[in-house]
């Protein structure tokens, strides 16, 4: 990736929105060369979609919560992975190191959603020894943009 590619990434991260002549201006591009930049950067993976931000309170979502699982033997990840996927609730699922096994971020409407979250699924699946809950009270930073480094985004840099 050289600057050109940086500056694109960072640049759709900021604005998912920006359009392929806003994007071919910020690189000194044509529009053609850019959108060809951007289909390369999604081909390879590094762009991996796009999506809005929201307010999930105003989606009635109120109780966000970080959620450690232990999983009694490794044999169980699969099969665990694979039920966490298809849970709404879950934002994020990340197998860790440490006394979890597995550290998920969810959001629900309530705290009786999430109960239901943790008893009725989360410990009914096959291998789920225990769960470790943590409950926001308030986010003093959300943030899904990778940062890009500086100098990466001058002219020259790169590859």
């Amino acid at each position: 990736m050289d600057w050109i590619d940086h500056r694109l990434v960072q640049s759709l991260q900021v604005d998912g929105r920006a359009t392929q002549l806003d994007l071919s201006k910020q690189v000194k591009l044509s529009q053609p060369a850019t959108a060809e930049r951007i289909r390369k950067l999604e081909d390879a993976g590094v762009i991996t979609g796009y999506s809005a931000r929201v307010d999930a309170t105003k989606l009635g979502k109120d109780v966000t919560a970080f959620v450690g699982v232990s999983i009694e033997h490794p044999k169980y990840f699969e099969q665990f992975s694979k039920k966490v996927l298809g849970l709404e609730e879950v934002l994020e699922c990340h197998r860790v190191a440490g006394a979890d096994s597995y550290l998920l971020k969810v959001k629900t409407a309530t705290t009786g959603t999430l109960d239901a979250l943790l008893v009725e699924t989360l410990r009914t699946i096959p291998g789920v020894t225990r769960t470790n809950t943590t409950i926001v009270l308030s986010s003093v930073k959300e943030e899904t943009r990778v940062h890009v480094p500086k100098e990466l985004l001058e002219e020259g840099s790169g590859r």
